[in-house]
């Protein structure tokens, strides 16, 4: 043992050096766990923990590592706290083993009590096989922390690599995924197993690549193009969240207004012909930009991160341009898991609805659209952040009740002359209302369009909602923002305070 101050100085330096090395070959391109983090925070600004755990000495690789095959530690990110671990595919693989586990679950008990958000960078082959069932508990002892951290920090999950088995649960839990297309995977059984148990043959891309996880299965938030989009994605989105659900969202000054006057042509004229919703935000929003969430995934409904007057919000929007704006299973709970964490963080809601209801089928019926479609039901009426819902063009039946209407507890609601508020369609109610009568009627085609046209004048407009005070009014759609931000600023003093309990019980 060293005895002199220098001596042990100079020991120091060189565990340090051992502990950063790489642990084995990486594949071609890839940043190293400490680089991805650089990458992540601001220079200079990252504190690694934990740089000298290791490995228990029973039944495992008698190399013992420092570190554990996971880098931890705090930074910032833009000026604000982060908390950060990067698993090291170079160490076993990246797998989890008991250390591992500890250093990564030390970490989120740091983020709990700083109130920061955590971000983990996942890049490894589950739980370490040495190690057994301690590899196993400390994945039980990680989700139990996510579970315990949701709704208090935000929890970002990147996936740089594989991520497989009991690993694939915690991004599950945490706020939002990201997947860098064509170099992450993430699946409970990988193809070999599938293959042995099952005959079916496919590939990690098929079964859970960034592409499947983003437009298939919904498991994944945002598809990146790269590491360095990866990472770029986690700062965008972070920019727009609280650190906890104590504070605020970081406040910025306003941006562009963009010109309103073009959305008075917005909607077009026929009733079935469709449009970019896309247009409506954008013009509405600050400098027109949105931070799409599950962009790729049940496009039929719009979620995304914006700023009005300088302030974060949480935009909800059907989709004309797919399959009219319905609201099928897919739709409904991407919706309500955003609702509910624009709530859990004090993000106004901004809701815009042009909707014909939800889906019919039996394919949708019978995979529980009454169940799965309550869930959006549930999360707005369980919200109590600010809420203020625009009515653009159809708002039919259940669709109607649901996309933020004054009956779930919206706090301002705004229609277009072009709203039509109503249990169904013309065409629909025409048919049902007077079937007797067209099929005796001598001409059923001139009937039909004069009952068409008096149903239009009546149900076919915002005003009878706004008689009843359902819509507080009408405005014509080049006032949106300005009618928007009005809203938002008289809301921010907003109290609803919910009934004492443990939690509800939303029909998952």
């Amino acid at each position: 043992m060293p005895g002199s101050t220098a001596e042990r100085v100079a020991g120091l330096e060189d565990r340090r050096g051992a502990a950063v090395a790489p642990g084995g070959p990486r594949r071609r391109g890839e940043l190293s766990a400490r680089e991805r983090i650089e990458r992540l925070v601001d220079k200079d600004s990252f504190t690694e923990t934990g740089l000298f755990v290791r490995a228990r000495p029973a039944g495992v690789d008698a190399r013992r590592p420092y570190g554990d095959g996971v880098v931890t530690g705090y930074g910032t990110v833009d000026g604000r706290p982060v908390c950060v671990f990067a698993q090291d595919s170079t160490v076993f693989g990246g797998s989890m083993g008991e250390a591992f586990g500890e250093k990564t679950a030390a970490l989120m008990d740091l983020a709990l009590k700083t109130g920061c958000p955590v971000i983990g960078l996942n890049d490894g082959g589950g739980a370490r096989i040495q190690e057994g069932v301690a590899a196993l508990a400390l994945y039980a002892e990680l989700v139990r922390r996510n579970v315990k951290a949701s709704g208090v920090i935000p929890q970002i999950s990147v996936v740089l690599g594989p991520c497989a088995g009991g690993a694939a649960y915690s991004p599950a839990i945490t706020d939002f995924t990201v997947m860098v297309d064509g170099a992450s995977h993430m699946f409970v059984t990988g193809p070999d197993v599938i293959e042995t148990v099952t005959g079916e043959r496919t590939t990690a891309e098929e079964l859970g690549g960034a592409r499947t996880s983003n437009t298939v299965n919904g498991n994944a938030h945002f598809l990146a193009a790269d590491e360095a989009d990866a990472l770029d994605t986690v700062r965008d989105l972070l920019s727009y969240l609280p650190a906890n659900n104590l504070e605020r969202p970081p406040e910025y000054a306003p941006g562009h207004a963009p010109p309103g006057a073009g959305l008075d042509e917005v909607v077009p004229d026929r009733l079935g012909e469709a449009y970019d919703m896309r247009d409506v935000l954008h013009a509405v929003v600050d400098d027109g930009e949105l931070l799409q969430v599950q962009e790729l995934f049940a496009p039929n409904i719009i979620c995304a991160l914006a700023r009005v007057e300088g302030r974060s919000v949480g935009v909800v929007a059907n989709q004309p341009l797919h399959a009219a704006g319905v609201l099928d299973i897919d739709a409904s709970e991407k919706a309500a898991r955003f609702v509910r964490f624009c709530d859990a963080f004090g993000i106004p809601l901004l809701t815009f609805a042009d909707v014909p209801g939800y889906l019919s089928g039996v394919r949708q019926e019978q995979a529980g659209i009454i169940r799965r479609g309550a869930k959006l039901l549930y999360a707005y009426a369980e919200a109590t952040v600010p809420k203020v819902t625009v009515v653009v063009r159809k708002a039919y039946g259940g669709g109607y009740a649901v996309m933020g209407s004054k009956h779930l507890g919206a706090d301002v609601n705004l229609a277009w002359p072009t709203a039509r508020i109503a249990v169904m369609g013309a065409e629909g109610a025409v048919g049902v209302l007077h079937r007797r009568e067209l099929a005796a009627a001598t001409d059923p085609e001139a009937l039909r369009a004069r009952l068409l046209a008096a149903y239009e004048r009546t149900h076919g407009t915002p005003y009878l909602a706004a008689e009843r005070g359902y819509v507080d009014a009408v405005i014509a759609p080049r006032e949106t923002r300005e009618q928007v931000c009005r809203a938002l600023r008289a809301l921010r003093g907003k109290r609803a305070p919910m009934p004492e309990r443990r939690h509800g019980n939303i029909p998952l």
